[in-house]
């Protein structure tokens, strides 16, 4: 099924190997018979994580992001510490290192698969409930203040730009719409 669009790696060379991404220049063979280069990102996937407190509100993180030069509000997540450890362990990981919180039940929303025209990552949203707080406590690298928000009104951050993180705009939308159709 589909073989007409199906690309066939010939060769694959590392260009960069660093902590957290590997980049990778690879030369395809193209469904037509020639060949191409594809140059993409391998990443060892990673876990998010969207807490619901009783009263509606959910916790996000505010954190500086290097990349983009801004301050951002997500949902608290964190990379997997290797390609097969259990996406579920690293959500209950990041939920209480970034927020303190512990949960009692953590439901899986979907896994998205974040840049696919130059990375591998894939990322797996989880909602959580049944909270417990506790002391957060992040990475000696991690700057974070955490943000309760009502579900409400982070749908309208989503919508409206002021929350721009894909994982973030995904998590709070699909709740949204969970909590909406459970009504």
């Amino acid at each position: 099924m589909y073989e007409d669009l199906i690309e066939k790696k010939i060769s694959s060379e590392a260009i960069f190997d660093g902590v957290l991404l590997h980049v990778k220049r690879d030369t395809v063979k193209l469904p037509n018979g020639k060949e191409a280069t594809r140059e993409w990102i391998k990443h060892p996937g990673a876990s998010s994580v969207i807490p619901l407190l009783p009263d509606g509100r959910i916790i996000l993180v505010r954190q500086y992001r290097y990349p983009i030069d801004a301050v951002t509000l997500e949902v608290p997540a964190g990379k997997l510490d290797a390609p097969d450890e259990d996406p579920l362990v690293c959500a209950k990981r990041e939920l209480s290192e970034e927020t303190g919180y512990t949960a009692e039940h953590i439901t899986k929303l979907t896994t998205i698969a974040t840049t696919v025209g130059f990375s591998n990552e894939k990322i797996h949203l989880y909602a959580a409930e049944g909270l417990t707080p506790g002391k957060q406590h992040t990475d000696e690298d991690e700057f974070i203040n955490v943000v309760k928000v009502p579900l409400a009104e982070a749908v309208a951050m989503a919508t409206d730009g002021r929350i721009v993180d894909a994982k973030s705009v995904i998590s709070i939308l699909m709740l949204a719409a969970q909590q909406n159709a459970a009504k």
